[in-house]
């Protein structure tokens, strides 16, 4: 069953960046804030934070309903409705903005991103975001992805540049007409027996930071292989893997292989949190999307898009 469509956003982006919908709950889901009766008072409710932005907005016409017309301070809580706007940017450390292309036609852009960007905007990252940098430095605001890597995950991205033929490419995905496959360093384990094929149930929730396997039918493969001896160094011993998942759940490749006693290195989640604030970038998680083959939806050629980035292994230079 293919996902419904959205429908477009009523604003149009402000300097790269899309406007933000929200979504009232429905008269089954009730009011988790409070019980509103206007939609000022429930944005007010939901985000104490930025009231003093939201009272602005509403004063200059900034929020608006799904046809685009400002909504006034008095409008009525109307339950299932979306109401948009514009959020003022955080203040964000600049991030590395190497993003080379690895191809391009009308359709069809995929870059190389490096590790520590995140592919879309999210929490305090906003216009530090792949998307958002390739949008402005090529003047393309019609540029989306097509898939995400995390934010410490390296390697190949591809976004689509047509929004009429963006869901014949989103289409591949969901059939896993793409094959991906990753590299990662990781700690070392013998007895393994690799390669092999991880199947699990991996749920994630806005509980937490971390996705975790639960009892249930399978909803995330991977199959894993060794791809290179093991070496020490001070910190540990440690191995190349090639990883290519079947699936795509969140944080697939670092909960399967943590499960396996060989957490990426550098992981600051898996298999345990490290303290917020403690990501070294000169050590970043060490997890690349390698290469990604497909055959083009629209022009029928098989494409294999490979990174020219490399992981530090610790081998002699």
């Amino acid at each position: 069953m293919r996902r419904r469509r959205p429908a477009p956003a009523p604003l149009p982006l402000r300097d790269g960046v899309d406007p933000v919908r929200v979504r009232l709950p429905g008269a089954a889901e009730g009011t988790a804030e409070g019980t509103a009766e206007t939609v000022r008072g429930y944005l007010l409710d939901r985000f104490p934070a930025s009231a003093p932005e939201l009272e602005e907005l509403f004063a200059s016409g900034g929020i608006v309903d799904e046809a685009g017309i400002a909504v006034p301070r008095d409008a009525p809580f109307r339950p299932g409705a979306s109401v948009w706007y514009h959020r003022a940017l955080p203040v964000e450390p600049e991030l590395s903005g190497d993003l080379p292309v690895l191809f391009e036609d009308e359709w069809l852009l995929a870059v190389d991103k490096p590790h520590g960007l995140p592919t879309t905007p999210r929490g305090g990252f906003v216009a530090q975001s792949a998307l958002v940098k390739l949008r402005r430095s090529r003047r393309e605001d019609r540029l989306s992805p097509l898939h995400r890597l995390d934010r410490g995950t390296a390697g190949v991205l591809l976004l689509s540049r047509d929004p009429g033929t963006r869901g014949r490419f989103q289409s591949l995905f969901q059939e896993r007409a793409v094959v991906k496959e990753y590299e990662a360093v990781a700690a070392h384990r013998p007895g393994l027996g690799l390669p092999r094929l991880v199947e699990s149930r991996i749920v994630k929730d806005r509980t937490g930071l971390q996705a975790r396997e639960v009892p249930g039918p399978v909803n995330a493969r991977t199959v894993v292989e060794q791809a290179g001896p093991a070496f020490p160094d001070p910190e540990g011993t440690w191995a190349r893997y090639t990883v290519r998942p079947e699936t795509g759940r969140t944080h697939q490749i670092r909960v399967h292989l943590a499960g396996l006693g060989v957490p990426v290195r550098n992981d600051p989640l898996y298999p345990r949190v490290r303290p917020s604030g403690s990501e070294d970038p000169d050590r970043p998680l060490q997890l690349l999307a390698r290469r990604i083959a497909l055959v083009h939806p629209v022009t029928g050629e098989r494409l294999v898009l490979e990174s020219r980035r490399a992981l530090r292994t610790g081998d002699p230079e």
